[in-house]
């Protein structure tokens, strides 16, 4: 009765030795799969391109009435002015200052974008999201948010690219 009963004992233990240590192998390797599909993951992030509104293009003119501008290195104070009023009551609903909103922060966008592409999605912003990559990552990065045209003219257009150059 002894002998039986260190066998069972003996069998007992066995089989909760390998049973129970099967599974510990398994899991580590689990974890280690895991780490490694999550490391990848931000690696691949990483590789995601600038967001449209950050992008700088300076060759870029865009398609639309304006195919050259040239700015004088001195800013036209009048012109600003007008450009402010003209701002202030056409793009605030979708532009802040300094801020996304709607749409994207007029402030520094020289240094982001050629005048003649400022102008041209002033004046024809439909054209532009029609025909320009750029204009059509920005409509994707702003939900789909198209902006407004305004119906500037070339005079009001011009005068709120001067009023943006006062902003940097």
């Amino acid at each position: 009765m002894k002998s039986t009963l260190k066998l069972l004992t003996l069998i007992f233990v066995l089989v909760a030795f390998s049973c129970g240590g099967g599974e510990e192998k398994k899991e580590p390797e689990k974890k280690v799969k895991l780490q490694k599909q999550t490391t990848e993951k931000p690696t691949e992030a990483k590789k995601a391109t600038t967001k449209a509104s950050e992008t700088i293009d300076l060759t870029n003119k865009g398609v639309g009435p304006i195919s050259s501008l040239d700015l004088p290195a001195e800013i036209d104070q009048t012109m600003a002015t007008h450009g402010k009023e003209v701002y202030d009551k056409m793009c605030t609903a979708c532009h802040r200052i300094g801020k996304k909103f709607i749409g994207p922060p007029p402030n520094n966008i020289l240094e982001r974008r050629t005048p003649e592409w400022v102008m041209n999605m002033m004046l024809d912003p439909e054209g532009m999201v029609k025909n320009d990559p750029l204009a059509k990552e920005l409509l994707i990065e702003f939900n789909g948010s198209p902006m407004a045209n305004q119906n500037l003219t070339e005079e009001e257009a011009r005068a709120v690219l001067e009023y943006f150059r006062t902003l940097n």
